[in-house]
């Protein structure tokens, strides 16, 4: 059975109606969370699933490192080298012929953690 185009259209209005009413650092935490969620089920998957998702998390820890790099970025000096250095140890981790999941999963938890409020 085919959903109902208009009930589609409502859906997505009321999600993206939710999204923005999100902070920033919730929707980045947002995006760990989800990332999260695969890594964790990656797993149990073959080779080809977990490539996929360890690409996915390089790119945003790429992203992440570019943000905090830009001449831009307001962030503390302190914080931004932390961040940096924290990011380079990932990429290590994910240039590794088989990265360490549990590992990833602990950082992107440790980020989730900062970004709620919740560092604990």
């Amino acid at each position: 059975m085919t959903e109902n185009p208009m009930n589609q259209m409502l859906g997505s209005r009321g999600y993206g109606a939710t999204q923005r009413t999100r902070s920033l650092r919730e929707q980045e935490a947002g995006v760990f969370r989800c990332l999260n969620y695969a890594l964790k089920a990656a797993l149990n998957s073959d080779v080809i699933d977990r490539a996929r998702v360890v690409a996915d998390n390089q790119r945003l820890w790429l992203a992440i490192e570019s943000a905090i790099l830009h001449p831009a970025n307001q962030l503390p000096n302190a914080l931004k080298a932390s961040i940096v250095g924290l990011s380079r140890s990932v990429q290590r981790e994910m240039d590794k012929e088989v990265p360490d999941l549990p590992f990833l999963t602990g950082i992107n938890d440790q980020m989730i953690g900062g970004l709620s409020g919740d560092p604990g």
